[in-house]
């Protein structure tokens, strides 16, 4: 599990650590570990250009630029505001022997420590000169604690950003670097201690990884386990219009837990599902959970027989435009932006670009576990703690992928995860396999079903052994 703290926490833990370690001693260790980073991924044949800014996330760099130089490496340094420079970490970058320039030019290797997690999203000025030239110039760029211009707190980009191929971050991950467009922004997120990890309160988001598995091995069934045991879901999904919607969305379920899938429909509709995937059962029972709405009709009525039913229950698609004003913990709702954005009566680009802050709002106003989908899944409950999916690929973003997740997520609940566990479970599952398919480039949706018992194996599997 990846955890992710606020500035104002990060302050705090540093503030206890600097009582033991000083202040100049985790000072040094970020500018170790830093330029270990740099070291590791820049040719050692090549110039890195080093982006400081004022204070001590460009007295960081600064004091990286200097162990680079004594390892061989030649290093540019551009300075934001001379007068505002880190005095020590400058000092030591000139006694090791680094170039200063006036500006960007021909480098291809960037280490940005512009502002940290100390600023205001958005950069202005100088600083949003160089973001554009690194926009334009696509150099491969480093950020040290944070991509300078994204919100550290909640990973909003009011105005520009460097975007990074790798965030290297001390101590701890923080929630910009996770979610929305700043999430995008920092690329790969390496986390190096410092000394201040013991002195961390609790986290205000996670993120589930695949070491995860063994949080979940109760998943895997028991030698007295049989189909009832492992859970049943039912689903009322797809319509004349969008049928395979309702076949993508059984393929979700039973790729995932649940030992039996029963469908609810139209005759026909039922008819092509069991053709399809005979081990279906048609028609209404017992189960465990429910997943309603899915390619579905504009109808309240599966809504309300499902939510009658007092088991968890998954809304998705069409059944996001008939909720009640309140609902349950144990209801999930999956909207992609835009339907949030009309859950909401806000525009989507609104949603897109805080995406965190409008998932809050839903799971407090209906009282609802809400998953929204994008290139950053965020899951949502009511109380506010809040699973991050850093899985998946671009090529996900195709027809029936959000069918597919709907059925797996819903097989998770009917196994017995709670649904903040269930949407984080199936939105990591469904992005693995995803970049699975994507290892052959572009893939149609049911490629992802696919796959996804052999990624849902490799999760649970070793930590049941």
């Amino acid at each position: 599990m990846l955890s992710a703290y606020r500035v104002e926490q990060i302050r705090a833990a540093e503030e206890s650590a600097a009582q033991i370690h000083g202040w100049e001693g985790l000072m040094q260790a970020a500018a170790r570990v830093l330029a270990d980073e740099v070291a590791l991924r820049v040719p050692s044949d090549a110039t890195v250009l080093v982006l400081a800014g004022p204070g001590n996330n460009g007295g960081d760099a600064l004091f990286a630029a200097a162990r680079l130089v004594k390892r061989g490496h030649q290093v540019d340094i551009a300075l934001l505001d001379a007068a505002k420079t880190h005095g020590a970490g400058l000092t030591a970058a000139r006694e090791a022997g680094a170039s200063f320039v006036e500006a960007p030019a021909e480098q291809r290797y960037v280490v940005d420590g512009l502002f940290g997690i100390g600023a205001r999203p958005g950069l202005e000025g100088r600083a949003a000169q160089w973001a554009g030239w690194a926009r334009d110039n696509r150099p491969y760029v480093i950020a040290v604690d944070a991509p300078s211009g994204i919100g550290v707190d909640d990973g909003i980009m009011p105005g520009l950003a460097i975007d990074a191929d790798v965030t290297v971050t001390f101590g701890a991950a923080k929630p910009g670097l996770l979610i929305g467009p700043g999430g995008v922004a920092a690329g790969e997120i390496v986390v190096r201690g410092i000394g201040i990890a013991e002195h961390l309160s609790d986290p205000a988001c996670e993120a589930l990884e695949l070491a995860d598995g063994r949080r979940f091995a109760r998943l895997v069934p028991g030698p007295e386990a049989h189909k009832y045991s492992r859970g049943v879901v039912g689903i009322e999904a797809g319509s004349p219009e969008y049928a395979g919607a309702a076949h993508l969305c059984v393929a979700g379920a039973q790729a995932g837990t649940a030992g039996m899938v029963r469908f609810v429909g139209r005759r026909e509709l039922c008819d092509r599902v069991v053709d399809r995937a005979p081990e279906v059962v048609a028609g209404r029972g017992r189960v465990q959970a429910w997943v309603v709405g899915p390619g579905g009709i504009d109808d309240p009525d599966p809504v309300r027989r499902a939510l009658d039913d007092d088991v968890p229950v998954l809304l998705d698609a069409a059944a996001l435009t008939h909720l009640p004003p309140r609902l349950r913990p144990d209801v999930l709702l999956t909207p992609h932006a835009g339907e949030l954005a009309r859950m909401l009566e806000v525009e989507r680009d609104e949603v897109e670009a805080d995406p965190w802050s409008h998932a809050r709002e839903a799971a407090r106003r209906w009282d609802a576990t809400v998953l929204v989908k994008g290139a950053r899944t965020l899951v949502v409950s009511p109380d506010g703690r809040t699973l991050v999916n850093l899985s998946g690929t671009p090529w996900l973003a195709t027809a029936g992928a959000g069918d597919i997740l709907a059925g797996l997520a819903g097989s998770l609940l009917a196994s017995g995860l709670d649904a903040l566990s269930a949407g984080a479970v199936a939105a990591l599952l469904h992005g693995a396999a995803g970049e699975r398919a994507a290892l052959a480039g572009p893939f149609p949706a049911h490629r992802i079903a696919e796959l996804l018992p052999s990624v849902l194996g490799d999760f649970l599997l070793p930590a049941a052994r």
